[in-house]
């Protein structure tokens, strides 16, 4: 099997291990864990993780002059992101939350214009507004009655928030990743993502009944940190070393299909109108926002 065909399949592993998550992470909250509390053991596990396997990794030492952005990189990304994601995801469902998270691509682009003034097309401008009306429908209409989702509007608006934290977590990062190795650079990330999350976790996770946790309540917290967390980070990593990173990012318009069908497969959460439409309108922004331009376009 050539290298190109294992990154492929490594792609498509970290882009399924992202759509189960959005229904095995909801399995555990609220009834088992709080939000707060998985992302303890999220940035712990990871964390952990992390420092085992930095022993095969080169020996680095973050420079002092780049310990703010390491900071506000670990706010956006290891902080704010997880803490309003998690929390999002309690409060709405699998399918939502599987739509919204695709985002992240538009958002960057808006952010990138934002902060860095890169230039936007008319067809980009275009598929950003088209994935926002589908972004926007599900949180102004999106209002179901479900026990497991006590707020369904609030909820996608905190996992919308999600992506724009994410966002400028990505667009913050890309000087770091150029400069250290992927082993050096989690380990303190997520390191820090313990100091920070801590206040906010740490009276849920005091919360949980660790005696009688059941036992799937423990294999889907194991699959988040290991799965969501440590494998899906080290499949993209290799995944980018035979595959251009704008074919990688094109797997993000399989993450809804597997999210949906999944969660609808184990009865976790149910197909409407809105969501079909909201789901189509999101896909399409984001196919458009991202697409590069032909040739003879380049100038538009």
């Amino acid at each position: 099997m050539s290298k190109r065909t294992l990154a492929i399949l490594a792609a498509i592993g970290a882009t399924t291990i992202y759509a189960l998550n959005h229904t095995i992470a909801k399995s555990v909250m609220p009834d088992h864990v709080q939000p707060f509390a998985f992302i303890i053991f999220r940035v712990a596990g990871a964390a952990l993780l992390f420092w085992i396997v930095s022993i095969f990794g080169p020996k680095e030492k973050i420079e002092k002059r780049d310990y703010l952005r390491l900071l506000v990189c670990a706010v956006l990304g290891m902080g704010i992101n997880m803490l309003v994601f998690f929390k999002g995801l309690s409060l709405s469902t699998p399918i939502n939350s599987s739509v919204l998270v695709t985002t992240t691509p538009i958002i960057v682009l808006i952010l990138s214009a934002i902060l860095i003034k890169e230039r936007i097309s008319q067809r980009k401008i275009f598929g950003i507004a088209i994935g926002l009306i589908g972004a926007l429908g599900l949180i102004l209409f999106g209002s179901e009655i479900r026990q497991d989702a006590p707020n369904i509007p609030l909820g996608n608006f905190f996992i919308l928030m999600n992506s724009v934290f994410y966002g400028s977590y990505l667009i913050t990062v890309k000087p770091l990743l150029a400069k250290y190795h992927p082993f050096t650079f989690m380990k303190w990330l997520f390191t820090l993502g313990i100091i920070l999350c801590l206040p906010f976790g740490y009276r849920e996770f005091t919360e949980i009944d660790f005696a009688n946790l059941p036992i799937d309540a423990v294999w889907s917290i194991l699959f988040v940190v290991v799965g969501t967390t440590f494998c899906t980070y080290l499949f993209n990593i290799f995944a980018l070393t035979q595959l251009k990173a704008s074919t990688l990012s094109a797997f993000v318009y399989i993450q809804p299909l597997i999210g949906i069908l999944y969660a609808t497969a184990v009865g976790k959460d149910n197909l409407t109108i809105l969501k079909i439409l909201a789901a189509c309108l999101v896909l399409l922004g984001v196919y458009l926002a991202s697409r590069k331009a032909s040739p003879n376009l380049s100038g538009s």
